[in-house]
């Protein structure tokens, strides 16, 4: 199943001093960035990337459950400094395959003389 995956720096995440900055992006930042291409290498991350001016990362991941989605997302360096948004996702062919039993409803209504 593929989800999509909206990351941003809580703002009690922040870095305050220049220390705690260098610190964040050697421990957290840089690492998490190397672990997101390995798993896009392995086809658990299949689109998205680092946002352009901003400490988030926005990931359409592809993993077979639940759990593995919590595994790979808590298993990120960066996660316990984040706020973390997922989103399911269906696929095309799903979404048009549960269309088409109300298509032939509303198509039934309208034989019926219906609204």
């Amino acid at each position: 199943m593929q989800y999509l995956v909206q990351m941003r720096l809580a703002s009690a995440g922040r870095p305050v001093t220049s220390r705690d900055g260098a610190v964040f992006i050697e421990q957290f930042i840089l690492p998490t960035l190397e672990l997101c291409r390995r798993l896009q290498t392995e086809n658990k991350i299949l689109a998205g990337g680092p946002m352009s001016g901003a400490v988030a990362l926005v990931l359409i991941v592809n993993v077979e459950s639940v759990q593995e989605l919590d595994d790979l997302l808590t298993g990120l360096p960066v996660w316990p400094r984040m706020e973390t948004e997922v989103t399911p996702l269906t696929t095309f062919e799903g979404r048009a395959r549960s269309l088409r039993p109300r298509l032939d409803r509303l198509k039934a209504e309208l034989k019926e003389g219906g609204p």
